[in-house]
């Protein structure tokens, strides 16, 4: 928990990360990108001893390489949600059970990944974020998303679970141009991108990068890393009000 500030700091700090997220959203405001912004700056003021307890469940998506891990990232700093990475959750695991059954431990593609162990891994993520949720604790979830969020009936079915626990739901999409991933790929060198390096026309044929999911209550602007990059200055500017 941070040490408390005063007031006048506090404010100049809140009013800092929404301007931040107006910025990022790059999108005309809306009652769904309004919640989620007042909910961001509310758990700000919480962590200071003010604003609502009440648990949300904010979905981070987006392509491989599109900046989706580093925003979460920036939402869990301000507001102190739990961050919670598909990857870093279900990683060796994955591998493992690919292994045993005879495929590649790093294959993202194929039928037997996708049949067989994709919908394991999202399960294991979902149940980790609620095993915080439960105890009123808000999570942030970074996963592509991209076959869930496709999906109304999967989010209207996760949505009213949520609801019943009373617990929000915000889904987030991070946009991003084709060559900046590629970029953020080759420089992560992560072994389960391999397949998409060697037969990167196929993969971004597959894909669509100039319109996000339906059920996205929030568009993150990331081309050319622009959103990154000011998630990361005003990381700078909070330290210096703060300090």
């Amino acid at each position: 928990m941070p040490a408390p500030t005063d007031p006048a700091a506090d404010t100049a700090a809140a009013q800092v990360i929404e301007q931040t997220l107006i910025k990022v959203s790059g999108t005309p405001s809306n009652g769904e990108q309004n919640a989620l912004l007042n909910r961001v700056v509310d758990a700000w003021r919480r962590r200071h001893g003010q604003g609502s307890p009440k648990p949300i469940l904010t979905l981070v998506g987006g392509y491989a390489g599109c900046g989706k891990t580093e925003f979460s990232r920036f939402l869990s700093d301000i507001t102190g949600w739990a961050f919670l990475d598909k990857d870093s959750l279900t990683r060796a695991m994955v591998e493992r059970l690919l292994v045993s059954l005879g495929g590649d431990p790093h294959d993202r593609h194929t039928e037997l990944y996708l049949r067989e162990v994709r919908p394991l891994e999202y399960r294991c993520l979902m149940e980790t974020a609620f095993d915080n949720l439960k105890v009123g604790t808000s999570a942030i979830l970074s996963a592509p998303f991209i076959a869930e969020l496709a999906d109304p009936d999967w989010v209207s079915r996760l949505t009213n679970r949520c609801a019943a626990k009373g617990i929000d739901v915000a889904a987030v999409w991070v946009r991003c141009d084709v060559a900046s991933m590629r970029e953020y790929i080759e420089f992560r060198g992560a072994p389960r991108d391999a397949w998409k390096l060697q037969n990167w026309e196929t993969y971004v044929s597959g894909i669509t990068t100039d319109t996000s999911p339906a059920t996205a209550h929030i568009t993150v602007d990331n081309r050319l890393g622009a959103a990154i990059s000011l998630a990361d200055q005003t990381r700078e500017t909070l330290r210096r009000i703060l300090s």
